[in-house]
């Protein structure tokens, strides 16, 4: 499903570099109708607020964004959506696949919209993640997980704070 997203989110980007072979409404480089075929491909009924949302968080790349952040860019582009909404929204696209959740505090985390395999630094003040390319972290064994259960991926956040 991953790889479906990312290769549809590539087509769209090569038709936004490419003007002159698509007419202006394709420039966005999330074009609704690809949110709409992301949705219904991960079994996810596409309502209008998750099309909005949806758009809001693919339409720009590979980000990071808190339930916050996502509340306060649709208001932005006056979506009506309350912030339980977001939560939930955030919480489906994350089941299916289309998002990455990244916990770097008990009481905060982000959604990823690039969900391959990487790691993250955490500008600690600056409220700030970074992708850290998954060729530039070294894991050691892996821990085995208790009977019954298997690792479903490590996470790695580096903390990161400005030199005095």
């Amino acid at each position: 499903m991953a790889e479906t997203r990312t290769m549809m989110l590539m087509q769209a980007q090569s038709r936004a570099a490419h003007p002159a072979t698509t007419d202006r409404s394709e420039l966005t480089g999330c074009p609704w109708h690809d949110v709409k075929a992301m949705l219904r491909q991960v079994g996810l009924r596409p309502t209008r607020q998750r099309m909005a949302l949806g758009w809001i968080l693919f339409g720009k790349g590979d980000r990071h964004l808190t339930a916050e952040m996502l509340y306060e860019e649709a208001t932005r582009a006056k979506v009506p959506v309350s912030l339980a909404t977001i939560y939930n929204t955030l919480h489906q696209f994350t089941e299916v696949g289309l998002l990455r959740q990244v916990a770097v505090d008990g009481s905060k985390a982000y959604f990823d919209t690039n969900v391959s395999a990487h790691h993250h630094f955490f500008v600690e003040g600056e409220d700030e993640l970074l992708d850290i390319p998954d060729a530039d972290v070294v894991m050691g064994k892996a821990p085995t997980a208790p009977e019954g259960y298997e690792v479903a991926r490590i996470d790695v956040v580096v903390r990161l704070r400005r030199k005095a």
